[in-house]
Formats: structure tokens, C-alpha cells, sequence
């Protein structure tokens, strides 16, 4: 077995009740197999005793769906000092699998599992964006066997290959400090479009090239966007983010403020705010990264570091390479773009802080939903191919 990780993975630390947010609300949280099982015979076990820790887990589980039941959008075992009473009462021995992992998250591909944290978490947020160093990925190797091997059968290891080898070269793109972080993400955006249609043509073969053209070249092309066309592409895109679901309350708010103080009323207004964020951006030393600072280019090269290393080599099961990409630009974009808007409804004021839990509020949204990630990546490849 290959294991990959980036290199900061195993110093998160969880920090329960002092986290600025809760990871056990706003989502389902779907217990597994086993775990349910074991929560099953301890209820039957101790049927006979009403004091008994067991009534209360009985009652907080969906036993049909088998999910903890949620009590206004908060984890029925929850407390209210963001504390789990499962852990309090059982110890972590007790917890499913969705809960003791979070926020680690595995990729599987054939002989290969590949670890991340994900942005959705403050304390891993924190980590991964405030960090200046390029993420770097540790490879461990051992000879255990894949105890999922059977479930590769028809696991296209060449694509994967390829894959692999176009993620090398992009990240050296994203990493590329001398572009602007626009210059870069149209880099990758005319990337992905070149190997889509490898993929669409059934020119696989021809994929490797594309990959090699973009190692080697170093001007490489793609359009950066900007003025009206960029914010009529911004505008445009936004509305496939009204469409989602929502898994928490505020997130409406941010959406509906957004629409009504940067797009409503039009471009020379969401100029107008463009110029004078910026301008903000500059005046604070963020414009651009040095070493030991915090930058707004390098914030945004790690988030979108992680989007294309947690998602782009999944596309070994889907073809979806283009969405994959698209996805992990568009997360840039719209976090920045949440940003301006979080900056003009403070008073015109932001602190890094606020663009990390912006970050990850925006992450809890798209990565906590099946159904948010598949709906935006259909709505990239419908537009790609028409």
C-alpha cells in the first residue's frame, strides 16, 4: 500500500469544546455498520434500566436511516456547551466513524490511500491558510495488501497515472509565486479544458502530451478575465450557489447579502467596491506574499491546493476532469468574493481570521453535501460541453 499525506496532517489536534464553530451540526451524520451495531446491543442490553446512558442514545438515533437524529440542526448528542455527551458518557471508543475521522478525510484508489483535513474544519483551516511555506506531500510505502483489492477490478490504473502526473504539474502552476494567482488558475482552467477533450475525444493517449506541453511551457497560455467580462462570469456563476442546499441558516444570509451589495447593482457598483477592497487588500501588506507574511495570493493558493488534492484524481471513476478543476478555481473565486462582501458589511474592515472562517464556512457548504459537490460538478460539465 502507497499512503500520501500533506505534510502538516498529523499535527492537527482537535480542541472539542474551545473551537470556534461545531463540527456536529448543520449535516447528518451517518453512522456505520458496525458501530451501529454495537450502539444496538448496548440499547438492548440495558432495556431494563431507565437511568441508564442507553435511553437517551435510543432516542437520538434514526435507527431506519441510521444517522444521529438533529434537534435545530444540531447533533442530538450534542450539549450545549459543544461538547459530545456520547464521549463524556462512553468514552471515544463509542463514536461512529464519521465522527472519530473528521476532520481526516481518505481518498481510496487502488493500492493507494491518500489522507487530507478538511477545510470545513477551524482548527485545520487555520492550519492549512495561515500557513506561508508551499504544501508538500509525505509518501509512505509499506507491503500490506489492499484490503479492498476486490474492489478495483476494473480501477483504470493508466488514467490514474496520468492523472497523478497532471496533478505534479499543476501543482507546480498553483505554486508558481511569480503569476498572479489569476494568471495561474487560467493556466489550469486552459489545462483541464485541453484534457477533457482528450478524454471526450477517446484520445487518452494524447492526454500525456497535453500534460508534458504544460510541464515544459513557460508562458503558458490562459485568459485572465477581467472588468465587465469578469464580473458578468462571477454573476453568472453565482447563481448556481442560490440552487444548493443549505445546510445552515446563515449561509442564506451570506448568499442573499452578496447578491444585493456586490451583483444587483450591476458593474459599475460591484467596481466600486472591487477597487476600494483591494485597495484594503494592499493597504494591509496582503497584496502580495513575503517571506514570513501572511498574503492574500498565498491564502488563496492553499485552498486551492487542497480543492485539486483532495478532488482532481477522482476523476479516475467519472472522467470529470474539467469540473474537478473548474470546481476547485470557482471555490477561489467565490471564497474571495465572500470575503469583499464579509469586508463591506463590517464597516469596510477584515481581519485574516475573518477570511479564514470565511473559508471554512464556505467549504461546510460544499463538502458536507453529497448532493452540493455532485450538483456543482454537473453544472461545470454542462456548461463545459455546451
Amino acid at each position: 500500500m502507497r499512503y500520501v499525506k500533506p505534510h502538516y496532517y498529523d499535527e492537527f489536534q482537535c480542541i472539542a469544546g474551545k473551537c470556534p464553530d461545531t463540527c456536529c451540526a448543520g449535516w447528518q451524520i451517518v453512522i456505520d455498520d458496525d458501530t451501529l451495531e454495537k450502539y444496538e446491543k448496548y440499547v438492548t442490553d440495558e432495556a431494563g434500566n431507565a437511568e441508564s446512558f442507553a435511553v437517551r442514545l435510543n432516542n437520538s438515533i434514526d435507527w431506519e436511516e441510521g444517522c444521529f437524529l438533529q434537534k435545530g440542526r444540531r447533533c442530538a448528542m450534542l450539549n450545549d456547551r459543544n461538547l459530545c455527551d456520547l464521549i463524556t458518557a462512553k468514552g471515544e471508543g463509542y463514536l461512529c466513524d464519521t465522527c472519530n475521522r473528521y476532520p481526516r478525510h481518505i481518498e481510496e484508489f487502488d493500492g493507494i490511500r491518500e489522507f487530507s483535513l478538511s477545510l470545513s474544519c477551524p482548527v485545520a483551516a487555520e492550519m492549512m491558510l495561515k500557513m506561508i511555506e508551499q504544501t508538500r506531500y509525505v509518501v509512505e510505502e509499506d507491503e500490506e495488501p489492499d484490503p479492498l483489492e476486490d474492489e478495483f477490478e476494473d480501477f483504470d490504473f493508466m488514467l490514474f497515472t496520468q492523472l497523478e502526473d497532471a496533478r505534479e504539474v499543476i501543482f507546480k502552476i498553483i505554486q508558481d509565486r511569480e503569476k498572479p494567482m489569476d494568471k495561474r488558475m487560467a493556466i489550469l482552467m486552459e489545462m483541464a479544458r485541453q484534457m477533457q477533450d482528450c478524454i471526450d475525444e477517446d484520445r487518452l493517449f494524447d492526454m500525456q502530451d497535453v500534460v508534458n506541453a504544460f510541464a515544459k511551457q513557460e508562458d503558458a497560455v490562459g485568459k485572465v478575465l477581467t472588468g465587465e467580462d469578469r464580473f458578468g462570469k462571477i454573476k453568472d456563476g453565482f447563481e448556481i450557489y442560490t440552487r444548493l442546499e443549505r445546510l445552515r441558516e446563515e449561509w442564506t444570509e451570506v448568499l442573499e447579502g452578496t447578491w444585493r451589495e456586490l451583483y444587483q447593482g450591476g458593474y459599475e457598483s460591484y467596481k466600486s467596491v472591487y477597487d476600494e477592497f483591494y485597495h484594503f487588500i494592499e493597504e494591509r501588506g496582503w497584496s502580495k506574499g513575503t517571506e514570513g507574511q501572511q498574503s492574500w495570493e498565498i491564502f488563496t493558493e492553499q485552498i486551492l491546493t487542497f480543492f485539486i488534492y483532495t478532488y482532481f484524481c477522482g476523476a479516475v471513476y467519472d472522467e470529470c476532469i474539467y469540473s474537478k478543476v473548474a470546481m476547485s478555481v470557482m471555490s477561489v473565486c467565490y471564497i474571495r468574493e465572500f470575503c469583499m462582501y464579509t469586508w463591506f458589511v463590517q464597516g469596510k474592515n477584515l481581519s485574516f481570521d475573518e477570511c479564514i472562517r470565511v473559508a471554512y464556512r464556505y467549504a461546510r457548504e460544499i463538502e458536507h453535501s453529497d448532493l452540493n459537490l455532485n450538483d456543482l460538478e454537473q453544472w461545470l460539465m454542462d456548461r463545459f460541453q455546451n
